[in-house]
């Protein structure tokens, strides 16, 4: 891998992950149903994503996201936020 003078340390941590995208979609009073249902994938999908036995690519992370109300990048910064905070 070759260096551009940028360390960068990003753990992919799919139960926080999931833990975060099922604290927003709580906190926004929606349902698996109802989210998943939003951003059009299945709900066993998300169910999988939320309890950290699937690994969502971007494409998925982007469609939660905006089925949150929020931009992909909005989502990542809360999912890094949960990281930091332990």
């Amino acid at each position: 891998m070759m260096s551009m003078g940028i360390d960068i340390m990003f753990e992919f941590d799919n139960d926080r992950i999931g833990k975060t995208i099922k604290r927003l979609r709580q906190g926004k009073g929606l349902s698996q149903e109802v989210l998943s249902s939003f951003a059009g994938i299945a709900r066993s999908h998300l169910s999988m994503i939320e309890n950290g036995t699937k690994q969502a690519n971007f494409e998925t992370i982007c469609k939660i996201a905006c089925a949150l109300g929020m931009r992909p990048h909005e989502l990542v910064k809360a999912i890094e936020d949960a990281s930091e905070n332990g």
